[in-house]
């Protein structure tokens, strides 16, 4: 059985172990050891979690341990690396209720939250954080490091390259790419590429920064 550690103990984290709880796997594959974050007091106020049990940047990964990053934007592949170069592994934690379609290729490490559709002949790599009840359409090709928050569509054919945002409920149109490094405001509705570095928001879409 392997121990699951959660990286962040703030509201993402917690929610993250709720979903642990209902991911294939829980109990025969894995159970949750716990929690480490820089701030050991994160959950002082909370009742029901299980501990704090390091630091992100001294926990050294012990036997059968493997982890899972709740921490989004700039810091989620430092915090990551962190881990992986003292050995650690990160682990596919999909939920139960996830639908995957035909010939979908997932990489590693990947979350992909409750009631989350990813269509056929899509191409996911690894390390994506992907939020509950978001639509990731046929023939889409998604990268490394992002993170997708809840309610976002991805229509078809779309693209996502490595290290961007895409905030809450967005919409990302038939065919358009989004570069690295980008970021999508929340309900924004996108159709037309978003440049590396930048920041778009509105319906229609327009840059910010």
């Amino acid at each position: 059985m392997k121990n699951l550690i959660i990286i962040g103990a703030g509201g993402m984290g917690r929610s993250l172990y709720d979903n642990a709880l209902e991911s294939v796997g829980y109990g025969t594959v894995f159970t949750v050891k716990g929690f480490i974050d820089d701030n050991v007091h994160a959950l002082d106020n909370f009742k029901g979690y299980p501990s704090i049990v390091g630091k992100i940047y001294d926990y050294i990964p012990e036997e059968d341990d493997v982890f899972v990053s709740s921490i989004g934007g700039a810091s989620r592949k430092k915090c990551m690396e962190e881990i992986i170069c003292r050995g650690g592994e990160f682990i596919e934690l999909i939920h139960k209720t996830v639908r995957i379609g035909t010939n979908a290729k997932l990489g590693k490490g990947n979350f992909i939250g409750a009631y989350t559709i990813v269509g056929p002949d899509t191409v996911i790599g690894d390390y994506n954080m992907i939020q509950a009840f978001t639509v990731i359409g046929h023939d889409a090709c998604i990268g490394n490091w992002n993170r997708i928050d809840t309610h976002v569509t991805c229509v078809g054919g779309i693209q996502i390259m490595d290290e961007a945002t895409i905030h809450t409920s967005a919409v990302i149109n038939h065919g358009v790419t989004v570069e690295s490094n980008a970021h999508v405001g929340a309900c924004s509705f996108v159709i037309k590429t978003v440049k590396s570095g930048t920041t778009v928001c509105g319906n229609p879409a327009k840059r910010l920064l």
